[in-house]
């Protein structure tokens, strides 16, 4: 029997009971002895607390499109395509005539700090379609990095999707599978979502079958501690070693240090490749440790433009810009290591000990009362099929987030239930579509069928470090939706045969 998929309906405030106090006699004589009078207890008014609010909570954001349809993917079966609002976040939905009664959520990634709000398909569109498969996505109510907003509004979309297309002309019964898949922001946010605390502290809930995270900030917080290490080492290596957080003068001093540890760089002066000078060659094994250790492609990923992303963020206080309240930035617990051993050398020793560390607040992310985190965490508390892929050579949310989640899963002991994918890119989120479809294919043969897929071990040193690693998954076989340019790069870097 097909089952159901279990959907939990938003939470309201529940005002707390009041209830008078009795006082019963006791005894077991048959005297009509008169019972005393009800003691009446008169409540002591509780104080309502509100909630911290942050820079975000201030921001206004505005849905950008009017129509009520999208256009047809060309070459795929025939759909009905729905676009609407919900709860101020825009959506795509759209179900193939042949439905084959499961939903795919799709999280899509960082949109940028501006207000006008906007939703893309999943890449795989032409696959799902071709399957039977409905899918949905939200543009989120708000951008920033929200996470916290990408989960209410993608669980949202998921609960209202028969409404909506009932609305539309098109009854449904309730999918009986719903699954959720994302990229970049959107790889956080589908971690998250099927993540026990999230599921439990969400407004609006809902439990997913399976998960595909791909390219996710999969460290959460994590992914913003690195930015502070790598802006941190940075500066100790070129002399002009950081004393406060955030560094005030950093828009003056960056360029400096960028010069005196690049002969070269991505948008810089001269503009190029990143090579580093003599004096930051050191500078860039801290930076191969920080982002996931020794692994093929390195090389090619730390000279590509990605760095300039990265050193884009420099200079920013631990706040996320405006998500969280305080700082939450810390790195007072990242091991800055010169080479490929783990022992730590003298060297290294001296080095932690002195370079600044930066001290965020543990209440930045705290648990709150009115739903999510300010920041979701993943911390690998699943109990659905998750599986991962993630590019080699990402600077920006580097392998190391593997790393961290196949960590907390251990910990946690669910990592029974997670496999990762290392695929040979050089970049964010370059996948091909091969591999994407490949992704979700194995997570829902694992869900329905109990197949575990095969995946990557992302923890063992001397496997990641081996020239063939991600080679097992890597696929630059070309599609009709396949960009260019990943092909194109693809063909420069190393073949795996």
């Amino acid at each position: 029997m097909k089952k159901q998929l279990s959907m939990i309906a938003p939470r309201r405030l529940v005002l707390p009971l009041l209830a008078t106090l009795v006082l019963s006699a006791c005894g077991s004589n048959d005297d009509d002895t008169a019972q005393p009078p009800q003691a009446v207890v008169t409540p002591v008014p509780v104080a309502v607390v509100p909630e911290s609010t942050r820079a975000q909570d201030t921001r206004t954001f505005a849905v950008s499109q009017s129509a009520t349809t999208f256009a047809a993917l060309s070459g795929a079966p025939d759909s009905d395509r729905w676009m609407g609002v919900l709860n101020n976040a825009s959506y795509q939905v759209e179900v193939p005539k042949n439905w084959n009664g499961m939903l795919v959520m799709y999280a899509h990634g960082y949109a940028g700090e501006g207000a006008n709000l906007s939703v893309s398909p999943p890449a795989i569109r032409r696959h799902l379609l071709s399957q039977g498969y409905a899918w949905a996505a939200s543009s989120y109510s708000k951008n920033y990095y929200d996470v916290r907003a990408g989960v209410e509004d993608t669980n949202a979309l998921a609960i209202e999707f028969v409404n909506i297309a009932r609305q539309n002309g098109r009854t449904l019964t309730a999918p009986f599978k719903t699954y959720i898949m994302g990229v970049s922001m959107g790889g956080h946010i589908t971690a998250a979502a099927v993540d026990e605390e999230n599921i439990a502290t969400a407004v609006h809930r809902i439990r997913y079958n399976g998960a595909v995270p791909m390219c996710g900030v999969l460290g959460d917080t994590e992914l913003f501690d690195y930015f502070a290490a790598y802006q941190t080492a940075a500066q100790v290596e070129a002399g002009m070693p950081a004393t406060s957080w955030p560094v005030a003068n950093w828009s003056t001093i960056g360029p400096q240090v960028q010069a005196k540890l690049f002969s070269s760089f991505p948008g810089g002066t001269p503009n190029g490749p990143a090579v580093p000078t003599a004096q930051g060659m050191r500078l860039k094994q801290i930076v191969q440790n920080l982002t996931g250790g020794t692994r093929p492609l390195f090389d090619f990923a730390y000279a590509g433009a990605l760095q300039n992303t990265v050193w884009g963020v420099f200079g920013r206080d631990g706040k996320v810009n405006g998500i969280l309240g305080e700082d939450g930035v810390s790195t007072k617990d990242i091991v800055f290591q010169f080479d490929g051993d783990a022992a730590i050398s003298a060297e290294e020793q001296a080095y932690n000990a002195s370079i600044y560390r930066v001290q965020g607040s543990s209440e930045a992310n705290r648990l709150r009362r009115d739903g999510l985190r300010w920041i979701p965490k993943t911390n690998a508390q699943i109990k659905v099929p998750v599986v991962t892929i993630h590019t080699l050579g990402d600077m920006y949310v580097p392998f190391k987030m593997e790393q961290i989640y196949k960590r907390r899963a251990d910990a946690n002991g669910t990592s029974g239930l997670l496999v990762q994918r290392a695929i040979r890119g050089i970049s964010h989120c370059d996948f091909t579509i091969a591999e994407q479809v490949a992704a979700f294919q194995a997570m829902v043969k694992w869900e329905q069928q109990g197949v575990k897929p095969e995946g990557d071990d992302v923890l063992t040193p001397s496997v990641v470090a081996d020239p063939k690693y991600g080679c097992k998954f890597t696929d630059n076989t070309a599609s009709p939706d396949d960009s260019t340019n990943t092909l194109n790069v693809r063909k420069t870097l190393p073949a795996c045969t």
